[in-house]
């Protein structure tokens, strides 16, 4: 009985996570407010990781931790980068699709005119 429930839980899990996700590939403003939230946490964790952090990431005892938190900071950087040329995309699409209707609407407006 608990093995089921622990899946529910496990597709609940994965079914919210694939919304969000949804909603900010769609969503314009989603992903810009999601790339500052990855770059201020990478920044911040950078910061700490060279200053107050330092002595206890570079102590040979803690090897996994500073594996851990430097690719923890490279996975938030590239998250963003890769949502920043997703961004980039998308203008660049949208800025296509409305110069085509323009170059339509100029058309036709040419044709009635005529």
């Amino acid at each position: 009985m608990s093995n089921n429930s622990s899946e529910e839980k496990a597709q609940g899990a994965t079914s919210f996570i694939i919304g969000v996700t949804r909603g900010i590939i769609r969503e314009r403003n989603a992903r810009r407010k999601t790339m500052f939230v990855l770059i201020v946490v990478a920044v911040i964790l950078l910061a700490s990781g060279s200053t107050f952090l330092q002595s206890v990431l570079n102590s040979p005892e803690h090897a996994a931790w500073f594996i851990l938190f430097w690719l923890i900071c490279a996975w938030l950087t590239l998250t963003a980068m890769l949502l920043a040329i997703f961004d980039l995309l998308v203008v660049k699409l949208e800025a296509r699709r409305t110069q085509r209707s323009l170059r339509e609407k100029l058309a036709t407006e040419k044709t009635n005119h005529e």
